[in-house]
């Protein structure tokens, strides 16, 4: 499990050089964790799956994924007297990008879905 974890942070860090050394425009708050994490896919490509190591470490963050929910959480109520001052625009916010995200999601579908075959006409008949 630890070589996996090291692969990974491996994987991360590889990815920190490449933004920061090219200056690459990757999207994101944290651009270096997300080139990892193609370099990263790109080799499980290249190899055609993960090590038993690989997989191990995955799993185990996994299995402690809900730790990660605790700052959040700490955050809301440290914060719950300005969530109730302004709780009207948050629940607008919320449901307004949730609406945005669904019919932008849609469209997107829909464009890379493509057009609908028509099915040929049948050839008119020869007398």
């Amino acid at each position: 499990m630890v070589s996996g974890f090291a692969w990974l942070l491996v994987f991360q860090l590889a990815g920190e050089v490449m933004v920061r050394g090219l200056q690459l425009p990757v999207p994101g708050p944290v651009p270096g964790p997300v080139m990892g994490m193609l370099l990263l896919l790109l080799a499980l490509i290249w190899r055609g799956g993960p090590s038993d190591n690989l997989r191990s470490a995955g799993q185990g963050l996994l299995g402690n994924l809900s730790l990660l929910f605790v700052p959040a959480g700490v955050g809301i109520m440290v914060h719950g007297h300005r969530i109730a001052d302004e709780w009207l625009a948050l629940v607008v916010a919320l449901i307004l990008s949730t609406l945005l995200s669904m019919a932008v999601t849609a469209l997107v579908m829909r464009a890379c879905r493509g057009r609908p075959q028509q099915p040929p006409a049948p050839a008119p008949e020869q007398p």
